[in-house]
């Protein structure tokens, strides 16, 4: 879903908090929000979702203006929002259980159940799951959404740092290996890190009234080009609407079958000369945003 905001405005109890921000999302895309808090990142999804109304601007997504709540829209907040009473896959298939889908997407939940490493725990209580697996938990709830936009509102925040690496790691690794969570995302985030490692481009606001101070594209053209060639056809295949585990061969990296090498590493764009000049890209860019922010 391609994302279209022009001169968007809010204004809040007197104050002045958006003020003609400009910002264009292509389809696809994963675009980190970083600003300090109170900047208007989580003021500004909740317009692009229809949660909130805007004093002046426009919102379009796919090319129909946003006037109410936003279909085709997965909001996931910073905190899992799981209902202890329901076991995990009750949870994650509330949108089907509300839509009248549920059997379906019992089958489909139950197929993901190990991608999403929580095999063994379908008829558990959250509160028996460690934190990155509520969150993990929370990632196919959203996925059974069948929504053509994410929008992430600090989903790692609460997680300490070691899991929030891990859950970093497994979200590069699962959009890569399911198509449908390959869709455009916004992430409001205040990691720097998170952001470079998880993005295709990152803005970020300035205070109050927030503007777009920096936008810089993390991912070059010719990565992501290589990030698409890396997409595996095992251990997921698309068959129907999603995924399901496969014994099947892999794809190498140079196209030949790969039957033993189940756990390549997706993020890397090359080894050597070239992951040393991502790097440094990278590196470039976190001085960037950091000296932004402490202006």
């Amino acid at each position: 879903m391609r994302l279209e905001i022009e001169k968007l405005k809010l204004i809040y109890s007197g104050d002045l908090i958006l003020d003609s921000l400009d910002l264009g999302v292509e389809e696809g895309e994963f675009v980190s929000i970083l600003g300090h808090s109170g900047s208007g990142k989580t003021t500004l999804i909740n317009i692009i979702a229809g949660l909130l109304k805007a004093d002046g601007g426009s919102v379009k997504a796919g090319g129909q203006l946003v006037d109410g709540p936003l279909a085709g829209c997965a909001y996931m907040p910073q905190d899992d929002l799981l209902m202890p009473w329901n076991t995990i896959l009750k949870n994650v298939t509330l949108y089907g259980r509300i839509n009248g889908t549920a059997k379906e997407d019992e089958k489909e939940a139950l197929r993901n159940m190990e991608a999403f490493g929580l095999k063994g725990y379908e008829y558990r209580y959250p509160g028996e799951l460690s934190g990155g697996m509520r969150q993990r938990a929370a990632f196919l709830r959203t996925l059974l959404c069948r929504a053509d936009l994410f929008l992430l509102d600090e989903p790692f925040a609460a997680l300490d740092e070691l899991t929030r690496e891990e859950m970093q790691d497994w979200l590069i690794a699962i959009r890569q290996k399911d198509e449908r969570l390959a869709r455009t995302t916004l992430l409001v985030t205040h990691d720097i890190e998170e952001a470079v490692k998880l993005s295709d481009r990152i803005i970020v606001l300035s205070g109050r009234p927030a503007r777009i101070v920096y936008e810089k594209r993390i991912t070059p053209q010719e990565t992501m080009e290589t990030k698409e060639r890396q997409k595996w056809d095992g251990p997921f295949k698309t068959k129907g609407d999603g995924p399901f585990l496969s014994r099947e061969k892999t794809v190498g990296l140079n196209g030949q079958n790969d039957e033993t090498k189940k756990d390549r590493p997706l993020l890397s764009s090359g080894s050597g000369a070239g992951e040393t000049e991502a790097e440094a890209r990278r590196e470039t860019v976190r001085k960037e945003i950091r000296a932004v922010l402490r202006t």
